[in-house]
């Protein structure tokens, strides 16, 4: 990865290799790392017990360690920082690591390794670290050498950083953490070979533009590249659509990267978006896909999946160009930098756009109002749960975390974001047990700010230990359970493709959460009634203390509305009285 070395540069000083790492992360402007200590990296902490310019968050899991610097890093637009021993210790943040690449979230993972000399023969606590992660990560390095640890250390943070973001490990054998190394500053260290293209091909530009001008049926469908782009680039999408008139649909990895608010959002597309925006993809004629990487969960069928529009293509990684659709245009680029260009063209050459024939069809599809659901007043339906808690806490400085499942998808159709880095969720990996750590990364980052992991009862036992972390920290996270008993969108898939046969889906044997939240040091709260759902909210809200909402909802509540696997955008499920589709064997090979 790196270049040429200058030769004529000369260290600051000299330390030991644990020494280099900490003054390291402190010139990175690190103010805090997720970890968990073993005996590989012991000179670490020991170097750490002497400085209190970084913060070490002490987590109960490696995993959660990830997932919380995945928190931090997405609400903050900072690097996510980790360190964990050898061994098991590794190789426990490797779903983490996963998550992050798959959600391209930068984080710069410390992982202890045994001596050099004991490399490879299968000492204790050793696992091939570079080997296990080399596809979990956007990169990483084994140091070898005490005098390339300064390099290695400032060029993972750039690596991290730059291009599409991403997790990158550094695994160092315990020798070189003891070694006498020498330091150089972030302005001193070799150039890096990885150079990312940020600025568009103009020529591409143009012709996107061009393109879009001559549209009568336009849609901009955004993902979390938005988002890491940074607030530029939603400042300027927004601006974007308003000077075209253009509706906007954004994925799950890119809510709030265009204000929910606007007029012109339609809402999040993909399996369980609305209705307007799942028919606007498929009908549209020109589609401009801003840092999204046409996943799977929203394109469905591929054949079906906008058959007549023409397609453009703005992301900075290559490789996500024409990986999953063939588009006609595609600009690899920085999203901000490429809108911008794109207005600058709009304005100057006075292009026009009228979409007023396009926005009566789809009001008329907005009409149907796919959200909708068949409200209660004996039991809490899970869409009202998390209505209330949007209309409670929309006015405060808010960020929300999920775990994976129906409740995920229900917070994502039913909270409102109108900015950016304010929802913190899994996407492309799924991972459940992913919301409670990233709310911890996200409290520690905002410690004033309501943070909320909204979770399900299956989902929140997976890092539930991960209590004590925020306990211990106080660390004031509220976790909101919409519990239905059930691995929610488990049992609905059970449903509508295997005949009701609920194979391991359900849960037998719940904790009572508000004695698990005693028994964590925490204030447990239950509610099983609408009628005292909002004064119990509330009363979590005004807790200075970590909480358990144990909410319990219709257990037998399906998520709508839902694109079949195997299906396309035009043929989607409103309810559960809805279209019927039979989804074939192809489509359940698609779940």
């Amino acid at each position: 990865m790196t270049g040429e070395p200058n030769i004529a540069r000369k260290p600051t000083e000299h330390l030991s290799g644990a020494g280099v790492i900490v003054k390291a992360l402190q010139d990175q402007g690190v103010e805090g790392i997720f970890g968990y200590p073993g005996g590989a990296v012991l000179p670490l902490y020991d170097e750490l017990f002497k400085t209190n310019n970084v913060r070490h968050i002490l987590v109960r899991h490696e995993q959660a360690a990830v997932h919380a610097a995945e928190g931090y890093a997405r609400s903050t637009g900072k690097i996510g920082v980790v360190l964990v021993t050898s061994g098991p210790g590794a190789t426990n943040a490797v779903t983490g690591l996963t998550d992050a690449l798959m959600d391209s979230i930068p984080i710069v993972c410390l992982t202890g390794q045994v001596p050099t000399h004991l490399i490879g023969t299968d000492a204790f606590q050793e696992a091939d670290t570079t080997g296990i992660t080399r596809a979990c990560t956007k990169h990483n390095y084994l140091v070898k050498k005490s005098d390339e640890l300064s390099d290695v250390m400032h060029e993972a943070f750039y690596v991290a950083a730059n291009g599409r973001p991403g997790p990158v490990v550094v695994d160092l054998p315990k020798d070189i953490l003891f070694a006498d190394a020498p330091y150089f500053a972030p302005k001193d260290v070799r150039p890096c070979a990885y150079q990312p293209k940020t600025n568009g091909d103009l020529t591409k530009i143009e012709q996107a533009a061009e393109l879009l001008s001559k549209a009568q049926r336009p849609i901009i469908y955004g993902g979390g590249g938005l988002i890491n782009s940074g607030p530029a680039a939603c400042k300027l999408l927004q601006e974007f659509a308003e000077i075209t008139g253009f509706p906007v649909t954004l994925t799950l990895m890119g809510l709030g990267a265009f204000p929910a608010s606007n007029p012109n959002f339609l809402g999040m597309l993909g399996m369980h978006g609305t209705y307007e925006a799942n028919l606007a993809m498929h009908n549209c004629d020109v589609m401009l896909n801003i840092g999204a990487r046409f996943d799977d969960r929203v394109t469905g069928r591929l054949d079906a999946f906008s058959p007549n529009s023409k397609k453009i293509h703005v992301d900075i990684d290559p490789s996500s160009i024409n990986k999953t659709i063939d588009v006609d245009i595609s600009v690899i680029g920085d999203c901000a930098h490429v809108i911008e260009n794109m207005l600058i063209l709009w304005r100057s050459r006075g292009y026009k756009s009228d979409t007023s024939k396009w926005w009566d069809q789809i009001n008329k599809w907005r009409d149907i109002k796919s959200l909708n659901y068949v409200k209660s007043d004996k039991t809490i339906k899970p869409q009202y749960a998390i209505q209330r808690l949007y209309e409670l806490t929309k006015d405060k400085d808010t960020f929300i975390s999920t775990e994976v499942g129906q409740h995920q998808m229900w917070a994502a159709q039913h909270y409102h974001f109108n900015e950016p880095n304010r929802w913190m969720t899994s996407g492309g990996l799924g991972t459940m047990g992913y919301g409670l750590p990233a709310a911890i990364g996200t409290q520690v980052a905002f410690p004033k700010s309501t943070v909320i992991d909204i979770a399900g009862e299956a989902s929140i036992l997976m890092n539930i230990q991960e209590l004590s972390t925020a306990v211990q920290h106080k660390l004031p996270v509220k976790i909101f359970i919409l519990n239905n008993q059930y691995m929610g969108m488990v049992r609905q898939w059970q449903e509508l493709l295997h005949e009701g046969r609920y194979s391991h889906s359900y849960t037998e044997s719940l904790p009572d959460f508000v004695k698990l939240a005693e028994a964590y040091g925490a204030h447990g709260i239950r509610a099983e009634n609408p009628k005292e759902l909002d004064d119990k909210i509330i009363e979590m809200l005004d807790t200075d203390l970590p909480v358990i909402f144990d909410c319990v909802v219709d257990k037998d509540e399906n998520c709508y509305p839902m694109i079949p696997s195997g299906a396309g955008h035009n043929e989607m499920l409103l309810n559960d009285e809805g279209t019927s589709i039979e989804v074939g064997d192809e489509g359940k090979v698609l779940i």
